[in-house]
């Protein structure tokens, strides 16, 4: 029965799939820039980059380790 299970996830996953591709169409956008506001900004540095997809979310997460750490009440 285990095998049968594991056949129907995989099917139902597969179809799931097939059907989110066919659904999805692409953005129907006419020209890049035809809009107000279209125009991409300036790109952001290394530095830039890495304080806010590592460093920033590092922070966070030792900020709120730290804070549940400190107001655990078992203790």
């Amino acid at each position: 029965m285990d095998k049968k299970n594991a056949l129907r996830a995989g099917a139902v996953a597969a179809g799931t799939t097939l059907m989110m591709l066919l659904l999805s169409s692409p953005a129907l956008a006419a020209a890049p820039g035809a809009d107000d506001g279209s125009d991409p900004g300036p790109g952001l540095s290394v530095i830039e980059t890495l304080g806010l997809y590592v460093a920033a979310p590092l922070g966070l997460f030792v900020v709120i380790a730290g804070l549940v750490m400190a107001l655990d009440k078992s203790r």
